[in-house]
């Protein structure tokens, strides 16, 4: 089968500019174009734009997306196996969510009794499953095993009023940092007030607080494309004016 713009972009579920766009990035090109100047697209377009669409649910950056799929190195089974796998880990933390809403229905209806820190057990752990999912590899590969389990363990251990300071903070933070990058320095005031909220919403997760730590993660997220990508989401070149911010903040270089 082959398909125009505008037929591909009917089966997959995406606008005929969204696949215009991947052409000229470079990360969908057609089969061919025809006499007509339609972009024609065969089965391997096709299988290409479905890893495209996993990739992009799973969060990575298009970016990323071409690199993994340019690699002469990428196994299209294994990476369906391993979309697989990260699509089952969300389905958990939904089902857990679900479990928790349902649960919470029961105690509107006064059939149990639900306490506040069980209403809130269902984000904490989609929270730890979800980073652990994304981060965990590397993060236990830089900090080790017992410094993540520990982390983990605070997060679950977290009371109502915890979680909803430091999911606060966390909208602070992208608030803060957002304002300040427009100025451009990483030592302004807004910008050290931006770190200083950074500093108090990892202190959430970490068992102890050291500068070196973390001026060691702000480069992570430089580093790791996948950290990148969420701080550059709004605006590319956040993370690097994060991780200048919380050098000058630390005193780290």
């Amino acid at each position: 089968m082959e398909y125009t713009v505008k037929k591909l972009g009917e089966i997959a579920g995406v606008s005929p500019r969204t696949l215009r766009y991947y052409d000229e990035i470079e990360l969908l090109k057609p089969a061919r174009t025809n006499s007509s100047g339609y972009r024609i697209y065969g089965q391997e377009e096709v299988d290409r734009l479905q890893q495209i669409l996993f990739y992009k649910e799973l969060g990575v950056g298009l970016d990323d997306i071409k690199d993994i799929l340019d690699d002469p190195a990428f196994d299209s089974t294994l990476a369906l196996r391993e979309h697989r796998e990260k699509l089952l880990n969300r389905r958990d933390q939904l089902d857990q969510l679900i479990a928790n809403v349902d649960k919470t229905l029961r105690g509107k209806e006064g059939r149990i009794t639900m306490g506040d820190k069980e209403k809130f057990e269902g984000f904490k752990q989609s929270m730890v499953e979800e980073n652990e999912n994304k981060y965990g590899k590397e993060v236990r590969e830089k900090y080790g095993d017992k410094r993540v389990d520990e982390s983990n363990a605070k997060v679950m251990n977290m009371s109502q009023e915890e979680y909803e300071k430091v999911t606060g903070l966390e909208e602070e933070i992208k608030k803060t940092l957002g304002e300040a990058f427009q100025d451009g320095d990483p030592g302004s005031e807004m910008a050290q007030t931006a770190a200083d909220l950074h500093r108090q919403w990892i202190s959430f997760y970490w068992g102890h607080y050291s500068k070196e730590a973390h001026a060691g993660l702000s480069q992570m997220y430089v580093d790791d494309e996948r950290f990148k990508a969420y701080y550059d989401a709004e605006q590319d070149g956040m993370a690097e004016f994060l991780r200048d911010a919380i050098h000058i903040y630390t005193g780290q270089k």
